[in-house]
């Protein structure tokens, strides 16, 4: 904060009335351009938004929308949330394989019901959802939010995408937060040749119930492993009375994540 100081030394004369009062004339001019001169460094600098601007991206699971999800954002309170927008895009309708082709919102096919570590995956319809979240994700950036704030968070199908989204992004983001998800990638993939070096340096922060029969916790427990082989950074937290669905202990932990990011990449 840049702060102007101006001294003023009053002198005496011989027609002391009429002295005093220029005197203190002059006084409140110096003082006031002091004020002045302190109000407008000031502003300057709280109307600097973007430095600190965070930007949270939230991708639900299949078959739900993104304004279901977004009580999500009551649980961070912490003040380094205060510049944050918060995004809950829905998935388009798409015929569903695992539900005998029925219509619901979804990002990609999805072969098998419950998911494992060796289940199919639907790389051509992951393509084009991650590239509709990239798109997302470059209308922040243009808007002027810093990649190093911007979140991308997902459950199930959801986190699937959030890996894939982040992996496949060319810049380095604040994080990549997977919720019950699973490696939407073949392990031989050719997508893999696509990762840039940028892009291994978002870390990944991976939370899986451990009595989830939905996406087995197997296929979470995958994960890392394939994040370390690509040199990806990867935070794995296991717990151990979850099913599928997401625990306010997760988010707390989640916003204790984002926030220590928040603090390390700002200027």
């Amino acid at each position: 904060m840049a702060r102007v100081t101006i001294t003023f030394t009053q002198y005496v004369t011989t027609n002391g009335d009429a002295a005093g009062l220029s005197a203190k004339c002059i006084l409140f001019i110096f003082l006031a351009l002091n004020v002045t001169i302190y109000v407008l460094f000031f502003h300057r600098r709280v109307e600097d938004p973007m430095a600190s601007r965070s930007f949270v991206l939230w991708l639900h699971g299949l078959g739900d929308s993104g304004p279901a999800n977004e009580p999500i954002k009551r649980v961070f309170t912490s003040p380094a949330f205060n510049n944050t927008k918060w995004s809950f895009p829905s998935a388009p309708s798409n015929p569903v394989t695992c539900n005998y082709a029925a219509v619901m919102p979804s990002w990609f096919d999805i072969h098998e019901i419950p998911i494992t570590a060796q289940s199919p995956n639907d790389e051509g319809g992951l393509l084009k959802a991650v590239q509709n979240v990239h798109d997302m994700i470059d209308k922040e950036i243009a808007e002027g939010t810093s990649p190093k704030n911007i979140f991308v968070c997902g459950f199930s199908q959801g986190g699937a995408l959030t890996l894939a989204t982040v992996l496949l992004y060319p810049k380095t983001l604040g994080g990549g937060a997977v919720f019950s998800g699973w490696v939407p990638l073949a392990s031989n993939s050719s997508i893999l040749e696509r990762i840039t070096p940028d892009a291994k340096k978002t870390p990944i922060l991976w939370s899986h119930g451990m009595v989830d029969r939905t996406v087995m916790f197997e296929a979470g427990q995958a994960g890392p492993p394939f994040l370390q082989k690509i040199g990806v950074r990867c935070e794995f937290k296991a717990y151990s009375d979850l099913g599928h669905s997401i625990s306010n202990q997760e988010l707390q932990n989640l916003q204790s994540w984002i926030k220590t990011r928040l603090e390390s990449s700002s200027p």
